[in-house]
């Protein structure tokens, strides 16, 4: 099973809301989630656009998850690497 730390759109028609949840790759976009990581608000301010549970993110990576591009991209900009 290949498990992927990718977006999970939430949120009204042209109000935007994701969730940052960890995923087998092959369940659909909005299909169930193993675990719930943090969210993305594109909307928001700039400082409330991104909010991670960076503990979580951390496990997942040990474990073998691997982050989509978009979430790769949102992780960078708040200070996290993959190691």
């Amino acid at each position: 099973m290949s498990v992927k730390i990718r977006l999970k759109r939430v949120g009204a028609k042209k109000r935007p809301y994701y969730r940052i949840v960890v995923m087998d790759s092959r369940t659909a976009r909005d299909g169930r989630a193993i675990d719930e990581v943090g969210y993305y608000h594109p909307i928001e301010a700039e400082d409330k656009q991104v909010v991670l549970k960076e503990d979580k993110i951390r496990d997942w990576f040990a474990k073998g998850a691997r982050p989509t591009d978009t979430v790769k991209r949102l992780l960078n900009k708040k200070g996290i690497t993959l190691k």
